[in-house]
């Protein structure tokens, strides 16, 4: 008579019941190295204006921090790898470029409703308590998920998997269970520095070392103000987010498409949409667009200022009376760059050009 699954082996199973393509365990105190390398990234101010990661230094650095009772990290992976790659359409220029991950359902709504179900298996094969957590938190999902050994943290510091490339979202549950760690991930970039060279800003200037005030996820999401000048040209036609370095990693070969949760298909309209159709957004249409996305939260004066810096690079004269338009708005940092975009395609329209 074969013995009864361990309660790893049935969390495992659980897991993979609920769409995770990987789960793996780790002590709460696996990773101390980690909050001396926040500490250090923060102090050389590489967080930009993201203040958050600096009001809960603290509680990010170490799990016990954040909760003391934490014994044990369950770490979990769902794929959202793409059909194809998302770099062609850098030539269509007319068009805005919309990071994978924002073009189906909001990432944090389908993992936290998995999370908290693994949570109720758990409890109820042992009563005790846990908390899950899925990116909003003070947690550092990637060091602790290449100690849980679903992967490694890659040159481009996102986590990184041998079966599955690097187009995932993570969660972590942390219990006060003692569960017995995996072997840690191993590092497999070897010599490759693929996603070094496909950054358009520079944005990764050492394997491991990302400057988020270069990074365009961080420029056209996180970044409240007017986009630098230095990066608007390199932003090309990226409206929200880039995936350049993911993209260029060689390890995605191994991550199938069928591996992808359905949740995170993308939507027909969000995958190359027309920049005409999106600078005649006003705060109604833009939330109904974009409901149940990620992309919603930035708002739409934000939106609308990464369409215009993408209106700028296009060359299409037929953009400016939109672009024109814009240059009156009440917001200033719409106004300031829908003035630099239509210089631009001014310039580009001219004869000679």
């Amino acid at each position: 008579m074969p013995e009864p699954a361990s309660l790893k082996e049935r969390i495992r199973a659980e897991a993979e019941r609920l769409g995770f393509v990987a789960c793996g365990f780790a002590r709460a105190d696996a990773v101390p190295e980690a909050g001396e390398r926040l500490r250090a990234w923060l102090a050389e101010g590489r967080h930009g204006t993201m203040g958050w990661m600096e009001e809960r230094a603290g509680q990010r650095a170490h799990p016990q921090a954040l909760w003391p009772e934490a014994k044990s990290v369950i770490a979990l992976a769902m794929s959202y790898a793409p059909a194809g790659d998302p770099r062609a359409l850098e030539a269509e220029a007319e068009r805005g470029r919309i990071s994978v991950y924002a073009q189906g359902a909001d990432y944090h709504k389908t993992v936290k409703k998995a999370l908290k179900a693994l949570a109720r298996f758990i409890v109820d094969a042992v009563p005790s308590e846990l908390k899950v957590f899925v990116d909003t938190a003070p947690v550092m999902e990637k060091p602790l998920s290449a100690a849980a050994g679903i992967g490694w943290q890659g040159k481009h510091t996102n986590l990184l998997s041998r079966s599955h490339g690097n187009w995932l979202f993570l969660g972590v549950i942390f219990t006060e269970l003692e569960l017995e760690p995996d072997p840690p991930g191993s590092q497999h970039c070897g010599s490759c520095t693929a996603c070094i060279g496909a950054c358009p800003t520079g944005a990764i200037d050492a394997p491991g070392k990302l400057d988020a005030r270069r990074c365009i996820s961080y420029l056209t999401i996180e970044h409240a103000g007017p986009i630098p000048l230095e990066f608007r040209e390199a932003m090309g036609n990226r409206i929200y987010g880039c995936d350049d370095c993911l993209a260029a990693c060689p390890w995605n070969r191994f991550a199938a498409q069928a591996q992808a949760n359905r949740a995170f298909l993308p939507r027909a309209e969000l995958v190359a949409p027309r920049l005409a159709d999106l600078l005649a957004l006003d705060d109604g249409s833009f939330r109904e667009l974009f409901a149940g996305s990620p992309i919603k939260r930035i708002g739409v004066k934000r939106f609308l200022r990464n369409c215009l810096v993408a209106a700028g690079n296009s060359g299409d004269g037929a953009l400016l009376p939109r672009v024109e338009a814009l240059a009156g708005d009440s917001d200033p940092v719409v106004a300031e760059a829908a003035d630099w975009a239509a210089e631009r395609l001014r310039v580009a329209a001219a004869p000679g050009s």
